[in-house]
């Protein structure tokens, strides 16, 4: 009797064994589902941390290195006698007040701005359009961007780092000096964001932080709790609607997202996901993704980040 009662308790345990690795996601070898630390309750998006924010600048942060840009251009155009302030960054926008730079990473989320505002992102903050570039003469122009205006077919020399343009010759004089490559506009890029050859792209943390994302959508956690985000939709009168990304389109409120409809969907919205606790399940699921990316591109992140520590600092030189 005992030997034959072995292989059942065998077969139990690993059972048992099997269920925890899926809830675990021991399935966190690489092309499996990866483990999840702490699950926060309905966590407010200000709070939420993930690893690649340490290398992704905040609005503010994006906003001081868009003057510093200008800053670089404007002193390039100087040398050949222009006098150029550049296009003033648009002030920071007030639903970014507080760095809250995770506000709509997984939709509307915040039941106070809900009620008061629906999906409408820019209540309070007045018209935020582009300011227009100066216009600039032909001489002017042909400094600013390394070609001459009208100009005929064909793409102007460019260089994708400042050691690189060193060496390449635009063709082009202007004040008795040759224009670097690109012209003002690109050598000022390439001073703050790629001097040397071994520049890693700008948009490098970015592009793993969207990756993340990505997969984060695809894993089994998250597809199950936005189902059930679906489901609490439909009982509250809002069928057909799969992810919270798509509320506005499937309800036609591109006219009205802090109107009375709005208002109310979006309440609904917000009711739901902390319902089903959609954002901290999604949160610990999307920042294990980027764990494991920051991990397997350690390297060419620590690299970034020096990069980025050396453009604050070239910030700082700057005033």
């Amino acid at each position: 009797m005992r030997s034959a009662s072995l292989p059942r308790s065998a077969a139990l345990l690993a059972v048992v064994l099997t269920a925890l690795v899926g809830c675990s996601g021991a399935a966190g070898a690489e092309g499996g589902e990866p483990g999840l630390g702490p699950v926060a309750a309905n966590p407010a998006t200000a709070a939420l941390s993930f690893p690649l924010d340490a290398y992704t600048d905040s609005e503010s942060e994006r906003g001081r290195m868009g003057g510093v840009q200008q800053l670089l251009v404007s002193r390039c155009m100087a040398r050949y006698g222009f006098t150029y302030e550049g296009v003033k960054p648009a002030p920071p926008s007030v639903a970014g007040t507080g760095e809250d730079r995770h506000r709509y990473l997984f939709g509307l989320a915040d039941p106070a701005y809900a009620a008061a505002h629906g999906y409408d992102k820019s209540a309070g903050e007045g018209p935020r359009s582009k300011p227009a570039a100066p216009e600039l003469s032909d001489s002017a122009h042909l400094v600013m961007y390394g070609e001459r205006r009208g100009a005929p077919g064909g793409a102007a020399p460019d260089a994708k780092t400042e050691e690189e343009a060193a060496d390449l010759d635009s063709g082009l004089t202007a004040a008795g000096q040759k224009v670097p490559a690109g012209g003002c506009v690109r050598e000022g890029y390439r001073k703050l964001y790629a001097p040397t050859r071994d520049s890693v792209d700008l948009l490098f943390a970015f592009g793993l932080a969207s990756e993340a994302h990505e997969r984060s959508r695809q894993d089994s956690r998250v597809v199950d709790v936005l189902a059930k985000w679906s489901s609490c939709m439909d009982k509250s009168g809002y069928s057909g609607i799969a992810t919270p990304y798509e509320v506005v389109e499937k309800l036609g409120l591109e006219n009205e997202k802090g109107g009375a409809r709005g208002v109310t969907a979006a309440r609904a919205d917000v009711a739901c996901k902390r319902e089903v606790n959609l954002v901290g399940i999604w949160a610990a699921v999307e920042k294990a993704y980027q764990e494991r990316l920051v991990e397997e591109h350690a390297e060419t992140l620590a690299l970034y980040g020096k990069q980025r520590q050396a453009r604050f600092r070239l910030a700082a030189s700057l005033g």
